[in-house]
């Protein structure tokens, strides 16, 4: 009989669908399809964030996607750990064996020796979070998601209440875009579509901070140029300034905030010049950007994730949050303060996830600590059974997680059992036992929302799978089947499940959907703008925050929580430069890859060339350093080589590197994570992965 989908699948065509990576943008897509594959992709113009803009690497996803490399054939290791030696088996052979070593770690220490293991390679709400729900019936280790967003959402929480804000498109109608502590041009190029819009309609500036002269700083008419994990006296400098020069409005504090006549008194000796002294930014220079924000109702502040990348991010955040709130900028379109939308989708997560099994209780291990847990750390295990046995999706561990050193002897380990689902040959494959090959987001359905808008999109499948190639969804479906986890959503179709959570949430059908393409769910103006007062009881913004009240989910609280300040400050428990260690190093994407994703397309690797360490001219002359020099950088957890660049777009004392390279692509095997560290940011854990201080010093050419 004639199947009009499959016909669909094959004919030439446009597709639509949505960039499954882990980036805030979420842009909507038009995929050109023919003859069962890939080929042009655009961004969509009919979606107003989208707005036919799309970064570069996605526009060549059709590299990517027909990839000669790409895995075809589920894999057996053959040789030693991380050799890369295996033989192809069949799907039932894999699966099997993955339920058995499965079963025999469950017989031997229990079932919280099974650490199910993923994270955003795909940001789909099906084959991304289903695998919660195999660990949800089976009773294995928890995963408690820690690597990317919870200093930064700790942090906005504890002045909002809730994670949403302005409309970012808002940011086309401003008169002064301030983009904080992010890269957009590399990293998310849409906030650039709507902020030149503001500049080229409105006469809007643009100012940036960052830490170095990045790509969107190099656009910016205000550059605002500062040391990592100096957000927060910043902040409190231009807090300072909007008091003392009668900048702040009263009166909506009156209405809004609690106790800023608390946060007055604190902010008195917290002047430009202090701040200069620790940011590294002239005093005039704050008092100028000061005076810009204060004097401009229409400030849009778009805050970002890399500034909280550091031991004091949540405190930071909160800080910058706060600015709108004293000058009022709330009130007015185009005004107020944008980080994520991820509180307005409100998805019912039942059957995905699993949420309605009873009596889930076995612990919840911290992604960011896989190190410390696979060493056998006891306080990483928080006293339980050793893990044993891994299935990870969605995430290449060995590359990108915290502490490199420990994650590889964790990998290592004889004794434990990994299966990785991957879409090619990863660091974190190469170390595994059996190997899956992965649909791409074209070869399945999925749900998207816009964590950085607020879009909802459907991701239909486009073509068929490449070779033998499964979805997540029908790996765990099939290892459920064979260890007796027994749920609704494990007979449910990912076509089903996006059904039954848009019919949860109020928002129609997947048929609905798949004529719309989007859906725009924006809260209204004064909702969004909390014009109707904050997500506290009393409806107030809190300048002075209670972070053990903060409204995160987590398994408790982490790192020197005690010790955080009750005011917005500059906490001093970054990982300052000292006589050993004299530079401050912060580990920044390159604009090419998104964390360890297409670092295998050769445009990629032809765009970024080869790890490189930027470094300031003058800092490199007292080192005896030169242009392409070989070095040798070394933090207290680890070692790695780089090639210098010289750059005098950084404040003295300060190197940065832009990454996810391939740990192979470094001298010596070891990658940038090597240098970073995994203890928890408070309050409620994450990673402070540009937050290290080195040393630096040429390296041989040859040896290790």
């Amino acid at each position: 009989m004639p199947n009009p989908r499959a016909d669909a699948l094959s004919a030439t065509r446009t597709g639509y669908s949505a960039c499954p990576h882990d980036c805030p943008s979420t842009c909507a897509l038009e995929i050109e399809v023919a003859d069962g594959r890939i080929g042009r992709v655009r961004g969509s113009s009919a979606n107003t964030f989208t707005a036919g803009v799309i970064c570069a690497k996605v526009a060549r996803y059709a590299e990517r996607a027909n990839h000669s490399d790409r895995l075809t054939r589920p894999l057996r290791r053959i040789g030693a750990k991380g050799e890369g030696a295996f033989a192809p088996i069949g799907w039932d052979e894999a699966l099997d064996e993955i339920a058995h070593r499965f079963r025999e770690a469950e017989r031997a220490h229990g079932p919280e020796a099974v650490w199910p293991y993923y994270y955003a390679g795909t940001m789909g709400l099906v084959m991304r979070d289903g695998i919660n729900r195999l660990t949800h019936a089976k009773g294995y280790s928890r995963f408690f998601s820690s690597i990317c967003v919870n200093p930064a959402w700790s942090g906005f929480l504890a002045g909002t209440g809730r994670l949403a804000g302005p409309d970012p498109r808002e940011m086309a109608k401003s008169d002064f875009v301030v983009i904080w502590g992010t890269n957009p041009v590399s990293t998310q190029i849409n906030v650039m579509t709507h902020a030149i819009r503001a500049r080229k309609e409105r006469g809007a500036k643009i100012a940036v901070v960052d830490v170095y002269r990045s790509p969107t700083m190099e656009q910016a008419d205000i550059p605002v140029l500062i040391r990592p994990g100096t957000d927060g006296a910043l902040a409190c400098a231009i807090m300072h300034v909007l008091f003392r020069d009668g900048l702040a409005d009263r009166a909506y504090l009156a209405d809004f905030a609690n106790d800023s006549a608390g946060l007055e008194s604190h902010l008195e000796d917290r002047t430009p010049a202090w701040a200069a002294a620790i940011t590294g930014m002239p005093a005039e220079d704050i008092e100028a950007f000061a005076h810009a924000i204060g004097r401009t109702p229409k400030t849009f502040i778009r805050a970002g994730y890399g500034f909280t990348r550091s031991r004091n991010g949540a405190v930071a955040m909160h800080a910058v949050s706060c600015i709108p709130t004293l000058t009022g900028a709330w009130q007015h379109e185009g005004g107020g303060v944008f980080h994520s939308n991820s509180a307005i989708y409100r998805w019912n997560k039942r059957l995905v996830e699993g949420r309605d099994i009873k009596g889930v209780t076995s612990r919840e291990l911290d992604q960011s600590r896989i190190g410390d847990i696979l060493t056998g750390e006891p306080e990483a295990l928080l006293g339980g059974p050793p893990v044993t046995a891994m299935l990870i999706q969605n995430t290449n561990p060995v590359s990108v997680a915290p502490d490199q050193s420990k994650v590889l002897a964790g990998f290592a380990r004889e004794d434990l059992f990994v299966a990785v689902h991957e879409q090619f040959m990863t660091e974190t494959a190469r170390m595994a036992d059996i190997v899956l090959p992965a649909t791409m987001f074209t070869e399945h359905d999925d749900l998207y929302q816009g964590g950085g808008n607020q879009y909802v999109i459907l991701g239909p499948k486009l073509v068929e799978p490449l070779g033998e190639c499964r979805s997540n969804h029908e790996v765990i479906v099939a290892l459920a089947e064979r260890l007796g986890a027994a749920h609704e959503g494990f007979r449910m179709s990912p076509r089903q499940h996006i059904d039954w959570m848009l019919q949860a949430t109020g928002r129609g059908t997947v048929e609905e959907l798949e004529e719309k393409h989007f859906l725009d769910v924006q809260p209204d103006f004064e909702t969004a703008h909390y014009l109707k007062g904050f997500a506290w009881p009393d409806g107030r913004f809190r300048l002075k925050p209670d972070w053990a009240k903060v409204p995160y989910a987590a398994p408790g609280r982490f790192g020197p929580h005690e010790d955080m300040p009750h005011w917005p400050d500059h906490w001093a428990v970054i990982e300052e430069a000292t006589e050993d260690y004299p530079f401050r190093l912060v580990t920044a994407p390159a604009r090419s890859f998104l964390n360890s994703s297409f670092a295998e397309t050769p445009g990629s690797v032809a765009r970024e060339k080869r790890p490189e360490l930027l470094i300031h001219p003058e800092d490199a002359a007292g080192l005896d350093i030169g242009e392409g020099d070989l070095l040798r950088v070394t933090s207290p957890r680890g070692q790695v080589r780089l090639h210098a660049r010289l750059f005098d777009g950084l404040r003295r004392g300060v190197v940065v590197a832009e990454s996810i390279w391939p740990n192979r692509a470094h001298r010596g095997g070891r990658g940038i994570n090597s240098l970073t560290g995994a203890d928890p940011v408070a309050p409620v854990g994450g990673a402070a992965l540009h937050d290290n201080h080195v040393r630096i010093e040429r390296a041989p050419e040859t040896g290790e």
